[in-house]
């Protein structure tokens, strides 16, 4: 009788100690401040084929990033040489040489209208449609059918956007928006091209407004429920001021894609190398009813195998470029840092 009692305190002291991890089963005092312990398991038990494989991952990591390196450093050395910073105040102008063909002021403001217009119309169309499919979803074939359009706008070409862009835009319906001759409508403005540029950042907005409006657990709706709050007001005061990290980095996305596109600005802002503003109309909707351009298409234009050859400025321009997009990515970077450092949601 005896030894049965001991055996099933020997099998009960076992079981604890299983579920502890400590001997006896005995949690010590300061257990809970000792850091986490994890299974260390050296590559030299992995087989040929498993160290193969991680060695491959590490040299396309270390590519990617020589690669990256090579391209900032490259365009830093050349337009801290070209870049002049009268340049950025200076518009073309027709000339021989190169120090008589100005700078890109226009391509410079062109590139930031662009990108205010464009999030402007991307960023509250975005949250509202991913507000819609997290919080609403109703009809349940019209959500689906929302987000294969949203997919489908994901991975069309910018040119394919633009032509769209070209058969709106010239109707006379919208005439409004662009130059107009004897009824003839161009289509070509800085309303039009931000227009369609907004329709190419849309998909990231709305994915990283979905991503952080699902990252708040359901008890939070509920409670807010609880105290006799609406969906709306539950949504406006609650969910969206929860998800600010996520909707910034989205509108910082989209602002990047933005500016970094050169299709639609060939198309429908008509890629002069100044400002064309429409006559008899008043500021500021003279400058944005014409032509213009931006900083991707005066690299374009002025590389050497473009037409106006000015490599020099080529360089520079792209360098001002590379430095709006640095600074895109820092600045998510930190949106990103400051929502970690006040903690996220806990299921």
């Amino acid at each position: 009788m005896e030894g049965s009692v001991s055996d099933q305190h020997s099998t009960v002291e076992q079981q604890a100690e299983l579920e502890t991890g400590f001997p006896g089963g005995v949690v010590p005092p300061d257990a809970g401040n000792r850091p986490p312990t994890k299974a260390v398991e050296g590559s030299s038990t992995w087989s040929l084929i498993d160290r193969i494989g991680l060695a491959f991952c590490w040299f396309l990591g270390l590519l990617f990033c020589a690669i990256a390196a090579a391209i900032v450093i490259f365009l830093l050395i050349q337009g801290i040489t070209y870049l002049k910073l009268d340049q950025l105040v200076t518009p073309a102008a027709s000339g021989f040489t190169e120090g008589e063909t100005g700078g890109f002021s226009d391509a410079f403001f062109g590139t930031i209208i662009l990108g205010v217009m464009g999030i402007s119309m991307a960023l509250p169309i975005g949250v509202a449609i991913a507000v819609w499919l997290v919080e609403y979803g109703r009809p349940r074939a019209l959500a689906r059918l929302t987000e294969v359009t949203i997919e489908a706008i994901a991975g069309i070409p910018s040119i394919v956007l633009a032509l769209f862009g070209t058969v709106i835009f010239t109707s006379t319906a919208l005439g409004f928006l662009s130059r107009t001759s004897e009824g003839v409508v161009f289509g070509r403005s800085f309303f039009a091209a931000s227009s369609m540029l907004a329709l190419e950042a849309l998909p990231l907005v709305v994915a990283s407004t979905r991503e952080g409006l699902n990252a708040i657990p359901r008890h939070v709706r509920e409670a807010s429920y609880a105290v006799g709050k609406t969906k709306a007001a539950t949504t406006r005061r609650i969910l969206l001021p929860t998800a600010r990290p996520q909707i910034a980095t989205g509108g910082m996305l989209g602002l990047g894609r933005i500016i970094g596109d050169t299709a639609i600005i060939v198309v429908l802002l008509g890629a002069t190398q100044n400002f064309s503003e429409v006559e008899g109309v008043p500021f500021p909707l003279n400058y944005l009813r014409g032509a213009g351009t931006s900083l991707t298409n005066f690299v374009y234009e002025a590389s050497p195998t473009g037409n106006l050859n000015q490599p020099t400025k080529a360089y520079a321009a792209a360098f001002v470029l590379l430095l709006m997009v640095l600074a895109l990515n820092a600045a998510t970077d930190v949106v990103h840092r400051r929502a970690k450092k006040v903690g996220t949601w806990s299921h």
